[in-house]
């Protein structure tokens, strides 16, 4: 599943509470601190798709024309322009690539801004980041279902995109994200 800017706070604090509670690493910083930098690597992260993505829908918007007459599939076009254009964004498509080369920059920098310490491998603590990161994103489309009910059936109408459907819904959300143990 593809990480989404939504996701990071969530994920966030995952990361930092798997890190808090291993054994292996010792935490020099505060929990908050931790998840503050990592929001903002994935953050960055993100942001870097986004702009991929923005500027292949700007290069087919010019060929649209073309793309009519010729009938070609928009979603394949889409896809291959953006494999294409990927490493010039500085993007990893593939999600398990993508999610441990994330969890190796949220380990250096977490090491080399005196975050957190430890004397084990650096793969065995970039594979409790990458755990966080699979594990909870396995989870949000349950949790994000079983919310979506519950506000479907809330006692009274919620409209989607009012102000008051998204405080409600992040409060369901972030309930269903802890007792599923996602944060």
């Amino acid at each position: 599943m593809r990480m989404k800017l939504h996701h990071t706070p969530y994920i966030s604090r995952r990361i930092s509470r798997d890190l808090v509670n291993c054994e292996f690493v010792e935490v020099r910083k505060t929990r908050d601190e931790i998840t503050t930098e990592v929001e903002r690597i994935l953050d960055i992260d993100i942001e870097k798709e986004h702009d991929l993505d923005e500027k292949v829908d700007e290069i087919l918007a010019e060929q649209e024309e073309e793309i009519a007459f010729l009938n070609a599939d928009y979603r394949q076009l889409f896809w291959m322009t953006k494999k294409r254009l990927a490493n010039e964004f500085g993007v990893i498509l593939n999600n398990d690539d993508r999610f441990s080369d994330i969890s190796h920059q949220l380990l250096d920098f977490l090491w080399e801004e005196d975050y957190i310490h430890y004397t084990v491998s650096d793969n065995k603590v970039k594979n409790v980041i990458f755990d966080s990161i699979s594990e909870f994103l396995k989870g949000f489309e349950k949790a994000d279902d079983a919310v979506f009910e519950k506000v479907k059936n809330y006692k009274r109408k919620l409209i989607p995109g009012t102000d008051e459907y998204d405080i409600v819904y992040h409060r369901l959300y972030e309930e269903e994200l802890i007792k599923r143990g996602l944060i």
